[in-house]
């Protein structure tokens, strides 16, 4: 396993890490956890991501319980969480209630949020602690504030962002310096072949800057990039999943099809570097020196296991392997864009 530093920190997190987005609670349950982390931790992974959002709570309670089975040492691995739209589900025989002050970014759901998702993982803190979605209703000093208590009661170790523009990161990053406080240390954003201006374009002054990590998601955009959508949507896939049907334009919206196009056209280089799709994909991925870490998705061992392959096939994409790409790709951003898309 290869390790990169989270941006300009000095955590090091493996290359490729597993998360719990869709697949625990949906299609995994805590013995199916288990054995997926458990591959995952034998073959060097030590970042698995979480979210309290995620089965509404249920992937949280399901992660704790496979940590408490492993029985690894907490310093051997670095978890992360995310707040913002609330963990609705805390336990067996427990109520199912999303109150006014459950969502959102506010001082009060940060804490008590965190609070809800520590105990769901039988944690005393997580490593990571993300703002899940940007909140345009709670000043921004709030939030910042309420992160860097976190920070100082223990309760995390770093924070971060997801899915926020590069002005906002950068807004938080200078209210936190400018008042003392610790500032953002990562953002996970989507990041594949498919959606690459944010990575590639608007966060590059934020790498050198403020030394952003990221920890992107959907390096296979949904399971597309792995060809098997080209012959229609898998019954046991997440886009059949009754509530993930708003993926589904990732295959039949109007760029399905040319979507569907270019990993035919991929296809025959993946043979050529003896890799499958989802190898070329993630290890695509890892050619990008500021991506600090690829969270994978899987909801079968055997997924776990073809997709660390990426790691042996990143060392196979020389720059003509990376150029042929490319030109099958044919979206690479353009240098003189900016999030603003002028």
């Amino acid at each position: 396993m290869e390790y990169r530093f989270l941006g300009k920190s000095g955590l090091k997190v493996s290359a490729l890490s597993y998360g719990a987005w869709v697949t625990f609670g949906d299609q995994v349950d805590t013995d199916l956890a288990y054995q997926c982390m458990t591959a995952a931790y034998d073959a060097g992974v030590n970042f698995f991501d979480n979210a309290e959002a995620y089965g509404g709570g249920r992937a949280e309670t399901i992660m704790g319980e496979a940590l408490r089975r492993a029985g690894w040492r907490r310093s051997d691995v670095v978890v992360s969480t995310k707040i913002f739209w609330g963990g609705q589900y805390v336990g067996p025989g427990q109520p199912y209630h999303k109150g006014v002050n459950d969502t959102g970014l506010s001082r009060k759901h940060i804490i008590e949020g965190t609070n809800a998702a520590l105990r769901r993982l039988q944690l005393d803190y997580v490593d990571l602690l993300f703002c899940h979605r940007p909140d345009l209703d709670t000043p921004l000093e709030e939030t910042v504030r309420a992160m860097d208590f976190l920070v100082n009661q223990g309760k995390a170790l770093y924070w971060g962002t997801s899915e926020w523009s590069a002005a906002q990161i950068r807004a938080a990053y200078d209210i936190a310096r400018r008042e003392h406080l610790v500032p953002p240390t990562m953002e996970q954003p989507q990041y594949n072949m498919f959606h690459r201006d944010r990575v590639e374009v608007e966060f590059a002054p934020l790498y050198d800057e403020i030394g952003l990590g990221t920890t992107i998601w959907s390096p296979l955009a949904s399971g597309i990039l792995t060809g098997k959508y080209n012959d229609g949507i898998p019954a046991d896939s997440r886009l059949a999943l009754p509530d993930y049907g708003w993926l589904r334009p990732i295959v039949e919206g109007p760029d399905g099809a040319a979507k569907l196009a270019t990993v035919t056209k991929l296809a025959p280089l993946a043979k050529e570097l003896d890799a499958s799709l989802a190898q070329l994909a993630i290890a695509w991925c890892l050619a990008n020196e500021d991506v600090s870490t690829v969270i994978l998705g899987a909801s079968k061992v055997s997924q776990i296991t073809d997709n660390l392959g990426a790691l042996d096939v990143a060392e196979r994409l020389t720059p003509d392997v990376l150029e042929r790409i490319e030109e099958i790709l044919g979206n690479r951003p353009k240098p003189e864009q900016n999030w603003r898309g002028n």
